[in-house]
């Protein structure tokens, strides 16, 4: 049986990161190998980061020392109980980050003791724990010239109180940073996971970076693969008011083209004037138009009016040609606009080892594809393989972050625009690599989209929505 020839294949090199504004030597692969190298981006810029991060807690009553405990910790060094190709030993949050952590004793709110018998047969547990959260960040905000970033630990015993009912949208995550963001309120929310899991080296790694970005600092950024080019990430949540579908809240998440998130803008727009096919909202031309030309403002306030000579848009789904159209309508001016659907899909690649010298078939490789493996498969759609063998890291030796199963290629589908596949490829895995709020070499989805889904269900659930930008550090 003859199959059909599949196109050539190419390898993209890994991308590196960059570890300092001024000195073009401070570049690694890795992100936290270079961090313990050379210490956090922002580190070389004077007064971008005060000399001590500061610390509050919010805690459940008598749980101060355990958090106190975690945080004493990570001043100190951890060896790697897992991963050890990919992992490096901590030496400690001083040690990495150039900065202090502290946590006074006076920065810690204890939530009431009743807390615990109203989780347990309480009517509506998720409820009783939001109103102490709440509350709690009153008491905090008679403080808020003494802490940076709130620590929030919530116990696996507390488990009822997470999600509501099957009549109650409610998520205590979501809850949390919705009602934090709106404050301008940075969170690192903790879990016993956080607590006991038994690799230190990597909830300290992980813990380490999120709290830096948090508190305002920038661990890394990209090489930029192609200078004076703006990304952008659109995603939608439907929302509901009264069990009606009322509007959409449309999150635009926007990037430098050193992968830098600079903030991103949530906007409604009435249901009513939108097409909803399935799960999935398609704009007007004149709200894609409205989107586009906010975010190309909040990228010339952020530039001194400096306009991007190349804008990138990054979605799940289709371009509509309305979409499309809005797009052109705001960005006319720009020389090159590229609108790309990236998109999960159900395609496999296996590696096939060449036969010996004796001959035979061939046979598949133990390992998956590399990372960086880019595929044309049609005038305007590739594959590329985000997740996979990322031996170039770990200096030669397999490594394959995702485990046994056989990693899956994102489809890059061009709607508009003229760059080749190879470029639109090393900017997706070099994005792949801009989430600060964990310890992986990469996402399988770029920094434009990874936060997507999260960033629209959390606005979703703000009570009030502001027509402003926010950090995304803030919803981390």
């Amino acid at each position: 049986m003859a199959y059909p020839q599949l196109p050539d294949y190419t390898e993209l090199a890994e991308p590196l990161l960059s570890f300092d504004p001024y000195d073009a030597s401070q570049r690694d692969a890795h992100p936290l190998r270079g961090l313990q190298k050379f210490g956090p981006f922002s580190h070389s810029i004077l007064g971008a980061m005060p000399p001590t991060i500061r610390l509050a807690a919010i805690v459940p009553a008598g749980q101060a020392p355990t958090v106190n405990r975690l945080v004493t910790e990570l001043s100190q060094p951890q060896v790697p109980q897992e991963r050890q190709v990919y992992l490096p030993h901590f030496p400690g949050f001083e040690a990495v980050f150039r900065q202090k952590l502290a946590l006074p004793g006076s920065n810690f709110i204890e939530l009431p003791a009743t807390l615990d018998a109203a989780v347990r047969s309480g009517p509506q547990p998720q409820r009783s724990v939001a109103e102490a959260i709440s509350s709690a960040f009153g008491q905090l905000r008679n403080i808020r010239t003494e802490w940076d970033v709130v620590l929030i630990y919530l116990p696996t015993a507390w488990h009822a109180a997470f999600e509501g009912g099957v009549s109650d949208d409610f998520d205590l995550h979501d809850f949390i940073k919705a009602k934090t963001a709106a404050q301008a309120i940075p969170t690192q929310i903790l879990n016993d996971d956080s607590l006991r899991y038994k690799c230190r080296a990597s909830v300290s790694w992980r813990l380490g970076v999120a709290l830096y970005t948090k508190a305002g600092g920038v661990p890394w950024k990209m090489e930029a693969v192609q200078p004076d080019t703006a990304f952008i990430g659109l995603s939608y949540a439907l929302r509901k008011e009264a069990g009606t579908l009322r509007y959409v809240t449309c999150c635009s998440q926007i990037f430098d083209a050193e992968g830098t998130g600079l903030e991103f803008l949530a906007y409604e727009t009435d249901a009513s004037k939108i097409s909803v096919f399935g799960k999935n909202p398609f704009l007007s031309r004149d709200q894609m138009r409205a989107v586009m030309a906010r975010s190309l403002r909040l990228y010339l306030d952020r530039h001194a009016g400096r306009m991007p000579r190349r804008v990138v848009i990054h979605k799940n789904t289709e371009f509509k040609l309305r979409e499309i159209e809005g797009c052109f309508d705001a960005l006319g001016r720009i020389d090159e606009v590229e609108l790309v659907q990236v998109q999960d899909t159900r395609w496999r690649g296996v590696r096939l080892l060449a036969p010996g010298r004796a001959g035979g078939a061939s046979e598949a490789d133990k390992w998956p594809l590399n990372r960086g493996t880019l595929m044309t498969i049609g005038d305007q759609e590739a594959l590329l393989w985000t997740q996979g063998n990322s031996a170039s890291v770990t200096g030669g030796a397999p490594w394959f972050p995702g485990g046994k199963a056989i990693p899956r290629p994102l489809l890059l589908r061009r709607f508009a625009g003229r760059g080749d596949a190879q470029l639109l490829g090393r900017e997706i895995l070099a994005l792949s690599k801009m989430d600060w709020n964990n310890d992986s070499l990469y996402d399988s989805m770029p920094g434009t989209l990874a936060f997507a889904h999260t960033l629209a269900e959390v606005v979703k659930r703000m009570p009030t929505l502001d027509p402003r930008p926010y950090p995304l550090r803030l919803f981390m």
